[in-house]
């Protein structure tokens, strides 16, 4: 991706096939990471249909795979109640946090391609409570035009947290995320850049 700030980008071919390997790890994230569908029980009157309770990740997935705006209520909402499982490691709980941040902010994000240029890249520090909330957010790079993307990319942030508990997972609890801002300034997380 080329950028007012000259940012590198990947082969075509990595590109696709680093593509295809993220599109299947949110397959399975969706699935309950079983590569196996399990059978399903009938629903009993006083529970949920199973079909509302099973697309935590699909909206989200649906619009990395196919560049098209989901509906933002349904992904939010999805995304909001769905209890998700603990992630087992950083980059699992980085790629939850960047499906959360787009769910939450539907009318602030895109999809598909990464435009070029890039109207600004910055990059934040997310420190993390146990519970998940956002305890600090820290500026790791500012661009240098379109100032005003740090804030919205912040404000994106605390609009998507809690992200999850944290205990689990080693310390310091922190993440980071690059916000790819467009000329309309919109943003897309590079942790879905493929």
């Amino acid at each position: 991706m080329r950028c007012v700030d000259e940012v590198g980008h990947w082969p075509g071919a990595h590109r696709s096939a680093v593509h295809r390997a993220v599109l299947l790890l949110i397959v399975l994230l969706g699935a309950g990471c079983s590569p196996a569908p399990k059978p399903v029980p009938p629903a009993s009157p006083a529970s949920p249909p199973a079909a509302a309770a099973s697309p935590a990740l699909s909206p989200a997935a649906s619009r990395v795979a196919g560049g098209g705006p989901a509906a933002p209520a349904a992904a939010a909402g999805a995304l909001a109640s769905a209890p998700g499982r603990p992630a087992t490691d950083w980059d699992a709980y980085r790629l939850h946090a960047a499906e959360r941040i787009v769910a939450l902010n539907p009318g602030t994000t895109y999809t598909g391609p990464v435009p070029e240029p890039l109207l600004a890249i910055p990059v934040l520090e997310i420190e993390l409570n146990r519970d998940g909330s956002v305890r600090r957010i820290a500026v790791l790079r500012q661009p240098g035009q379109a100032l005003d993307t740090v804030q919205l990319a912040m404000a994106a942030v605390r609009r998507a947290a809690p992200f999850g508990p944290v205990g689990h997972l080693p310390r310091p609890w922190t993440f980071s995320e690059t916000f790819l801002f467009n000329e309309q300034r919109r943003f897309k997380p590079r942790s879905l850049d493929s």
